[in-house]
Order: C-alpha cells, then structure tokens, then sequence
C-alpha cells in the first residue's frame, strides 16, 4: 500500500521505491540481531516506548518526503522501529515470564500480533481511500502514540524475574558461544530455509491461485490459508509440551511441503483449498518454534542475544525469497518448478532440524 500511494503522489519508478523498501528490510534484519543488547541495555519499557516512537515518526513522515534520500531517512527510522517490536521483541518481552508452558505463551502472543495485523491493513486501505494518503497515514502515528506508549508504560511497568548468573556478560560473547554450537546452526538454517520458502510460497499464492479458482475463490483460499495461521497456534503450546520443539518442528515443515504439493498436483478446488489449509496450519508456528527452541536449547541469559540472531538472520533469507520464485516462474513460464523448489527446501528443513538434540544439561536449565 505504500509503495503504490508513493508512486502516486511522486514522480518516482516503481523500482526506486521498492529499493528503498529492501533497504528497510534489510536494516531491520540488522537491527534486530543487536535488539538483544539494546532491551538488556536499556529496558523492555525504554526499547519499545522508543521503537513505537520511530515507527511513529516514520509512518508520519511519509507523505512529506519529497527525495529519495528522505524515503531513506524514513525507512531507517521505520526498520528501528521494527527491530524493537518484532517478532525477536515479543520473544524477548514474554519468554522470561514464563518457565512452563512457554510455547502456550508465545502462542498466545504472536496470534495476538497476527490478528493486529489482519485488522490493521484493511483499515489502512479504507482510511487511504476514503481520506487520502496524508491523513491516513497521520492518523496511524497519532494512533500508534495514543495506545502504544500508555499501554507500555502499564503493562511494561514490572520487570520479570532476572535470569540466574550471566547478568555480567556481554551479549556478544552469547552470540559467540551459540556460533560454535552445532545446535545453533541447525536451528538458524533450518529455519532460514523454511522461511525462505514459506515467503516466497505466500507472496505468490493469490497470482497462483487466480488462474484455477478465479479471483473469488483465491481470495477465499487467502482467507482460509490466515484463519488456519490463526488456529494452528493454538495446538502449538501443547504439541511441544508433551513432543518436543525439534519433533514439532520436522511435523510442521512436512505439512507445509504437503500443503504445497497439493498446490502443484492438485487439479481441483477441494485439492487446492485443502492444500491452503494446510499451509496456513504451519505458517503461524513456523515464527513461534524458533523462539521455543532457544529458550529450550540455551541458557536463559543467552535468549536475547540468540533469538535475536536467527530472527534477523532469517529476514537476509526471505528478504530475498519473492523475488527468487518470481525470476524461476518468468524463466520456466510457470510456477511449478517455483513451488517444487520451496518444497525442497521445506523438506530439507525438516530432517535438518533433527541434527544437533540439545544436551541434556542445557535441556534441563530451562524446564
């Protein structure tokens, strides 16, 4: 939605807003790997009260760049403003919280981040059509700062228990010691290939589907595809209680390659709508699991540090993701090839996620 409100009301291409848009993605993977130090640093409350800041300030500034150098400007501010209340944030704020029942916890919490983001997008839409871009986007900072800043300075007012020991090490040296970790590698990677092809799968799936189900129906299938992202949080929790986060892990990057497959050999619409059922049960869950395993496989003091190393990791890997199935679907004339090769790398994920079981002692440090 910015990217076309911006070409509409500046005489740029097309190509110059969607590099600024990669720079954002790309800074805020940056950002993220060292959103660990900055909420140790300085606090939960001072980390997000300043990420809702600069997210604020960025979204208000948009409709009055007039350069590409001010869109960058405003695209640095925005990915400090992710950083500090992604996916890597809501690990860090609700984890330490919880010693039982963590991946119910975080469950609950991102599907709250998910429904925010299901209401948000259409009533930016409609606010953008029905007011203009300018006053939409006004109205969202004003927003942003009349519910996010007082519902932090409530809810962020306590600090959770301090983890044992580590409280004098740097960040840097945990970010270390889990790069030499077999553990470490086989979770990153893993989850960098799984992401990668869960992006690229759900960029393209309405493009996909239009063709065979017509523009009704696919976006029937999208809406079906967020519900089942919804729901399958909240049989997450008690999965990896009582099997495990790597098991659970290997399950959901195998039902995703199922749910793709049937996408690619499907012929009819109850194949088709079956097979975004079953992407959309392991979408939600591929973001929660990475939190879950490190808070099962590291200890506590590392968890910000190493969480937030994957996440950001993982954003280089499906920042990059759309545009790979999109050169392989323009070359092949199709997207079968495309979506073959996202099943590969789902199936690969999933018996890599199964090399490197934690080592007993760092299992029982956090259970």
């Amino acid at each position: 939605m910015y990217l076309v409100s911006l070409r509409a009301a500046r005489a740029w291409s097309t190509a110059d807003i969607s590099t600024a848009f990669t720079a954002y993605y790309f800074a805020g993977a940056v950002l993220t790997i060292f959103a660990g130090d900055v909420f140790r640093r300085v606090g939960p409350r001072v980390a997000v009260t300043g990420a809702a800041l600069a997210m604020a300030a960025s979204v208000a500034a948009l409709p009055l760049v007039t350069s590409l150098g001010a869109l960058y400007l405003a695209m640095a501010a925005m990915a400090a403003g992710w950083a500090g209340m992604s996916l890597a944030a809501v690990n860090i704020l609700v984890a330490p919280w919880f010693v039982e029942r963590r991946g119910t916890a975080l469950s609950l919490a991102l599907t709250g981040a998910s429904c925010g983001g299901v209401l948000v997008a259409p009533t930016l839409l409609w606010l953008i059509g029905r007011h203009g871009f300018a006053p939409a986007m006004w109205a969202t900072a004003a927003t942003m700062l009349l519910t996010l800043v007082p519902a932090v300075a409530l809810i962020l007012r306590r600090s959770p228990p301090a983890a044992a020991g580590g409280a004098s090490v740097p960040m840097g040296a945990y970010r270390g010691r889990a790069l030499r970790t077999l553990r470490y590698w086989t979770i990153c990677l893993a989850y960098a290939l799984g992401l990668a092809a869960q992006v690229g799968i759900i960029t393209h799936l309405v493009a996909y589907l239009v063709p065979r189900l017509g523009t009704a129906g696919a976006g029937l299938a999208l809406s079906v595809t967020t519900l089942c992202a919804v729901l399958g949080r909240f049989y997450l929790g008690p999965a990896v209680d009582r099997l495990g986060a790597r098991p659970v892990s290997c399950l959901n990057f195998l039902q995703e390659a199922l749910g793709v497959g049937l996408l690619v050999l499907g012929t009819g619409a109850p194949a088709l709508y079956a097979g975004c059922v079953l992407i959309g049960l392991a979408v939600g869950n591929m973001i929660t699991l990475p939190g879950l395993l490190v808070q099962a496989e590291f200890e506590p003091a590392a968890f910000g540090a190493v969480v937030s190393l994957i996440v950001g990791t993982n954003q280089f890997a499906y920042a990059l993701a759309p545009a790979a199935v999109g050169i392989l679907r323009d070359r092949t004339d199709d997207y079968a090839s495309a979506l073959g090769l996202c099943v590969a790398l789902l199936v690969l994920a999933s018996g890599l996620i199964m090399v490197g079981e934690p080592q007993p002692k760092a299992r029982r440090a956090d259970t």
